[in-house]
């Protein structure tokens, strides 16, 4: 439907906000159950998140869902939305459209040709299930009385259901706003505090100095804090580290906490040692790490200490790098069955907006498949 500014109410059932991964999957849903749903969407086009993903693959899933995969303030409220509607049953949809598909690594599923494939499909499930989408449309107030009344640039919209599926700070090139947040506490519901997550971590001013002019290096790494810790690649950057393995933890990681860094996995020192013969050091330690980052360590770092490098880091490259927002609408303010607030009745929040994270690899569009899914069911 073609919408143009109406001062004319434009009623429906249910009032999707955001068309990305949650928000779609929310409407397409209500769709099928025959409710009318419209989904404003303030950008130009749908699914934006989704098209740059995964190096424009799109990571759609993991084939190793587990409720340890998320971090969440109350540890059991993702439990059930991931137990309703699984990375099987999101992948039995994405083979029901004939999409082409791979695993890479670590259970981690992207599309063989574009995340493009992602979007059309959500489309085309919406369309099928006469699902109206605006674009382009600003939202300047939202109230309730009786109902939501939603007021935007595209005229008023109004419906007993309210689904909030905006996203986070993350990306805000991408469109990214605080708008989920501030509607939420416009409602008067509690916001877990939030931060940037699965980003790019930066050096202090002294390990700049030694280590900035490194950046391209790789390395296989088991990265850790006090709480948890990831073997994965770990990327040396101008501004810090980076790689999977770095992106990982920082979803764990708070300022002072220091980040230890084993950067020979399955390697002791001993077996480093034995394998040099008559060869220097350096040459030695770079049969097991790249030739200048070898180099680098023995001219400022003790040999044992590849073991349990320990780094302060300065920071992170914030929401304009994060994959994701960490925190957001705090899980005991939501039903963990149908994502709707126990303050007011007919208002959801699912996706990123609600105070869950996933790990790296697929988990995070699995929440916004799974949330999205049960807000469906129930709206």
């Amino acid at each position: 439907m073609d919408y143009g500014y109406s001062k004319r109410l434009q009623s429906f059932d249910v009032i999707v906000i955001g068309a990305g991964a949650a928000g779609l999957m929310c409407a397409m849903e209500a769709g099928k159950r025959g409710r009318r749903v419209v989904v404003l969407e303030h950008n130009a086009e749908p699914g934006r998140k989704i098209l740059i993903s995964g190096g424009g693959r799109c990571n759609f899933t993991n084939r190793e869902c587990r409720p340890e995969n998320y971090i969440c303030s109350n540890p059991h409220f993702h439990k059930s939305a991931l137990a309703r509607y699984t990375e099987s049953d999101f992948i039995a949809l994405v083979e029901k459209h004939g999409i082409p598909y791979h695993h890479k690594t670590l259970g981690q599923l992207f599309c063989d040709r574009s995340a493009r494939d992602i979007v059309d499909m959500l489309l085309g499930e919406c369309a099928s299930a006469e699902v109206d989408i605006v674009l382009g449309c600003r939202i300047s107030e939202v109230r309730k009385s009786t109902e939501f009344v939603v007021e935007t640039s595209r005229g008023p919209f109004s419906s007993q259901a309210l689904v909030v599926a905006c996203g986070g700070h993350s990306i805000p090139k991408i469109g990214a706003t605080s708008f989920g947040y501030d509607l939420a506490r416009q409602f008067g519901l509690q916001i877990a505090p939030t931060r940037p997550a699965l980003v790019p971590l930066t050096w202090k001013a002294a390990d700049a100095t030694l280590w900035s002019d490194l950046a391209g290096i790789a390395a296989e790494a088991i990265v850790a804090t006090d709480s948890q810790q990831f073997r994965e690649k770990l990327l040396f950057t101008h501004r810090g580290l980076s790689g999977p393995a770095i992106l990982q933890i920082s979803s764990y990681w708070t300022p002072p906490v220091r980040v230890h860094i084993d950067l020979l996995p399955g390697a002791p020192i001993e077996s480093v040692l034995e394998a040099r013969g008559n060869r220097t050091l350096k040459n030695t330690l770079a049969d097991f790490l790249p030739k200048r980052l070898a180099e680098r360590w023995l001219e400022h770092q003790r040999l044992e200490d590849l073991h349990d490098w320990s780094v302060e880091p300065g920071g992170t490259e914030g929401y304009a790098k994060a994959e994701v927002t960490a925190g957001g609408v705090h899980p005991d303010e939501l039903s963990s069955k149908t994502m709707e607030s126990r303050k007011v009745a007919g208002l959801y929040f699912i996706g990123e907006v609600v105070d869950v994270t996933g790990h790296l690899g697929g988990y995070n569009f699995q929440w916004a498949w799974s949330s999205g899914w049960a807000a469906g069911q129930a709206v």
